[in-house]
């Protein structure tokens, strides 16, 4: 027995010396974006090095930020001698602000195992969630005529000739027969037709309501974020397609204005100041709105209102302002289902009670499809869309409506 203790010691001061000999050590370090964007999986590389000439096992663990509220965080890996390891794990924020990570501490051991020595390889650092800035990179490739074929995009057929001339080029089959130049056509010896391209500076207003009834969350997100993330989409889009692009938020008083520009700068102040917006607790003042599509926005514009009406009486209310909007401006509504419900109406009913919710639940989507109805009979362009589309249904809508040479 003393023998085996004596065996067990030994073993024990082998790994100690091994483990905290000058040659064994951990180096790296912790590389994250600048800043993460919003909903999204963002990459985190941890970089480790090993300058000891024995392989060793890794525990990582990760101080993460406090908004994740993951408390056992860990990586476990194997590094060969004298090698160097790149890991990468992804963090999904679901709200904007500051993000501060803490340390990164390495706890490593030899092949025997029994003692362990940590190292820290990254001090703490703070890092900002923005508006989704990866959606919006996507959508500016999506959205670009010659690859619109990606998924979810459009390509949306033009009507009439309300742009602007571009160029004479070859006909090719499914060009329209009324754009041929006959001139050209005489002089070259082949048909040769006429391109257009859409107007340009036109002005494209995002307008987002913050009010309690965008707080109702959806995978984390709640519904101001959507309409954040994909606002920051849509204006990026109309700055690339040479279109002027303004803000404007709103509650129970008026929140950001930025007026319609076509610069450098917009987008950047766009996205700075849809970083610092937050939701309040009170009921949206429609009336504040109608005054700011009257006095701030100037010449008739696209306006595309975020908003959220969970019942026919609630669209009803603010109707003739949203009548009055279109008269001034084209007038996009979007507003959201509940895919909760939706998901919930797709299930089996499995007992009586469970009958009786999903026909109360069939109730609340027939009545969010009459307030399509209602919009658009009064001439209101509408969108419903789930929470999760909101950014390729925007964008279809916006190049739809330049297609159709309505702004």
């Amino acid at each position: 027995m003393q023998a085996i203790f004596v065996l067990a010691v030994t073993v024990v001061l082998i790994d100690v010396v091994l483990l905290f000999n000058r040659s064994f050590e951990v180096t790296g370090e912790r590389k994250v974006p600048k800043v993460f964007s919003l909903g999204d999986e963002n990459p985190i590389k941890l970089s480790l090095e090993s300058t000891s000439k024995l392989p060793m096992h890794l525990t990582v663990i990760d101080e993460l930020p406090e908004q994740f509220q993951e408390r056992n965080f860990s990586l476990n890996l194997f590094l060969p001698k004298k090698e160097k390891r790149i890991s990468t794990y992804h963090l999904r924020p679901v709200k904007r602000g500051e993000y501060e990570f803490g340390h990164t501490n390495v706890f490593a051991n030899t092949q025997i195992g029994l003692v362990q020595r940590r190292f820290q390889i990254a001090e703490p650092q703070t890092v900002p969630v923005y508006p989704s800035i990866i959606q919006m990179k996507q959508f500016e490739l999506k959205a670009m005529q010659k690859i619109s074929h990606f998924q979810g995009i459009k390509k949306i057929r033009r009507l009439g000739h309300s742009y602007e001339f571009e160029q004479i080029k070859n006909y090719v089959k499914g060009d329209d027969y009324r754009s041929v130049n006959w001139k050209a056509t005489g002089r070259q010896g082949e048909l040769m037709v006429n391109q257009y391209e859409d107007e340009r500076a036109q002005q494209v207003y995002v307008v987002i309501d913050k009010s309690r009834t965008m707080k109702m969350p959806f995978e984390g997100i709640n519904l101001l974020d959507y309409a954040i993330n994909t606002g920051l989409v849509i204006a990026n889009i109309a700055l690339q397609k040479h279109d002027k692009a303004g803000l404007i938020t709103f509650s129970d008083k008026m929140g950001t204005v930025i007026r319609a520009e076509h610069n450098a700068a917009q987008l950047r102040k766009i996205m700075n100041a849809l970083y610092n917006e937050k939701e309040r607790h009170f009921e949206a003042n429609y009336e504040l709105l109608y005054y700011a599509s009257r006095n701030v926005i100037k010449g008739r514009s696209l306006v595309l209102l975020y908003t959220n009406f969970e019942s026919m009486y609630a669209m009803e209310r603010v109707l003739p302002i949203l009548r009055k909007i279109n008269r001034l401006h084209l007038l996009v509504v979007i507003f959201f289902e509940n895919t909760e419900i939706a998901d919930f109406v797709e299930g089996e009913a499995k007992d009586t009670e469970s009958i009786y919710i999903q026909t109360v639940a069939r109730g609340m989507m027939t009545e969010k499809r009459q307030i399509v109805s209602t919009l658009r009979k009064y001439g209101i362009q509408t969108i419903l869309t789930r929470p999760e589309e909101l950014s390729v249904n925007t964008v279809n809508k916006y190049l739809e409506l330049k297609a159709r040479g309505m702004i």
